[in-house]
């Protein structure tokens, strides 16, 4: 599984270096969203194929970003281990933010996938020089807003902020909370004190901070972050009693700080109507959509209830509660489960009670996790077939065991091959895999018989079977 670690300050510049050079022009990918955000988002990172992979548990649900490659980066294998490090999880591999760059990748992809873009959260993307300049007719009320405030402050100058400027921040923060209206707001209140934190970043490497000072005094002020073409702007505030300042602050920290990018990002709206009358006013070039993948396998899709399938001496049904006390001597059989790799009882979690092994497998596939088939002869259940390890790309992995007192007969074999062919056909899986342990002669040759081999290594024997 891949080794997460929750996204902490000191990553910071670690993850500028998957960021800086990222185009995908969402704010979600950039350092100062997932500091701003983290005890919403709940990001942790990790490392895979040369991509920077997030994993953000939001209300309790683990999403997923898109990959961020570096120099060398493979984006289809960080993928896969997102959907490996899922499966092992017993998680849907969620994708979100999904830029539009990347959702063709996606659709490709998943065989079977629910896709949304609410429009709540998408970014407000400009082109640069539109906001650097304010030119045309739709940009009048901002000119003129903006010769207000000059004639009312003709001194007021924009610079950078630094470090050493911490004691004018301060003060702003002290005369915005005598400004601020929102105080009955919860989420605007939190977004302040946010606000106020990042704001102690101001000088560091990888931000860039400027504001409006009218003299000693610092009366606005902006923090962004340059993610490829795109400066994503994270903050942007200015005292109410300053009329004009504000478009005078969007536009000078435009010419200040986005001559070498295309375009600026002011991020999403939250639904708040105020913010999205005020962001439409600037004209955005793009309302860049977020899409969120939710990858659905087969099973949802195809399967209502578990079939009854025949053979020339089988029957393969669902289990039963008659089924339980011959079901838990094949499950517990640790001679031969050594062999097949199973380790029911540890993946419980807890003690074997009568019922633990049936309950296991009637969840897994009441959640769609997997199909549990009781190989019976002559009404009575001789072993397991299992089809599980959905990868959401159309492929699942199937196991089968036999109990000892029916080995040796070819009743794996038919059972396997009457899976794989119900699989494949009537579950509309695109290849059914399955693997055994070297030292398994017999159950190599089984898997030879009715599958094509797919490769070694030190442990397994692989096979599969396509349509």
């Amino acid at each position: 599984m891949l080794n997460y670690r929750p996204i902490q300050l000191e990553d910071a510049e670690r993850l500028r270096g998957y960021y800086a050079d990222c185009n995908y022009g969402l704010c979600e990918y950039a350092v100062g969203t997932k500091l701003m955000w983290r005890d919403y988002l709940h990001p942790a990172w990790a490392e895979a194929a040369g991509c920077l992979i997030v994993r953000n548990t939001i209300d309790g649900q683990v999403v997923y970003d898109y990959p961020v490659p570096g120099p060398e980066g493979d984006e289809d294998a960080a993928l896969t281990a997102i959907e490996n490090d899922c499966i092992e999880s017993g998680v849907p591999p969620v994708i979100s933010v999904v830029p539009q760059v990347k959702a063709g990748t996606l659709l490709a992809r998943y065989p079977y996938v629910r896709v949304g873009n609410i429009r709540t959260w998408q970014d407000y993307v400009y082109n640069t020089a539109d906001l650097q300049n304010f030119a045309g007719r739709r940009y009048a009320g901002q000119r003129n807003h903006i010769k207000k405030f000059r004639a009312a402050c003709p001194n007021a100058q924009f610079r950078p902020l630094t470090a050493e400027d911490a004691p004018a921040v301060e003060a702003f923060w002290r005369d915005y909370g005598g400004e601020f209206t929102k105080e009955n707001n919860p989420k605007a209140v939190q977004e302040l004190h946010i606000a106020m934190e990042m704001l102690k970043l101001a000088g560091n490497s990888w931000t860039r901070c400027g504001g409006f000072f009218d003299g000693e005094k610092l009366i606005s002020l902006s923090m962004a972050e340059k993610c490829g073409r795109t400066l994503i702007i994270h903050i942007e505030k200015a005292l109410y009693s300053y009329p004009g300042v504000y478009p005078a602050t969007v536009q000078a920290f435009a010419q200040t700080f986005g001559t070498d990018v295309d375009f600026l990002n002011r991020e999403d709206d939250a639904a708040d109507r105020g913010l999205r009358t005020s962001k439409l006013q600037y004209g955005p070039v793009l309302l860049a959509p977020k899409y969120r993948f939710e990858p659905q396998n087969e099973l949802l899709c195809h399967v209502s209830a578990i079939p009854t399938l025949t053979t020339e001496r089988l029957t393969l049904s669902a289990l039963t509660e008659e089924d339980i006390p011959a079901y838990n001597a094949l499950v517990l059989d640790q001679d031969r489960n050594r062999w097949w790799g199973y380790d029911d009882v540890g993946g419980l979690g807890g003690p074997v009670e009568e019922r633990s092994f049936f309950d296991v497998a009637k969840r897994d596939f009441e959640n769609r996790a997997a199909v549990n088939f009781a190989v019976r002869l002559d009404g009575k259940l001789i072993g397991e077939a299992v089809l599980y390890r959905f990868n959401y790309r159309g492929d699942a992995e199937l196991g089968c065991r036999i109990d000892a007192a029916y080995a040796g007969h070819g009743y794996g074999t038919e059972a396997f091959a009457a899976v794989a062919d119900w699989a494949l056909y009537k579950v509309h899986l695109i290849r059914v895999v399955a693997k055994c342990y070297r030292e398994n002669e017999a159950s190599r040759k089984m898997l030879a018989s009715c599958m094509r081999p797919n490769g070694q290594d030190d442990t397994f024997y692989y096979f599969e079977k396509r349509v």
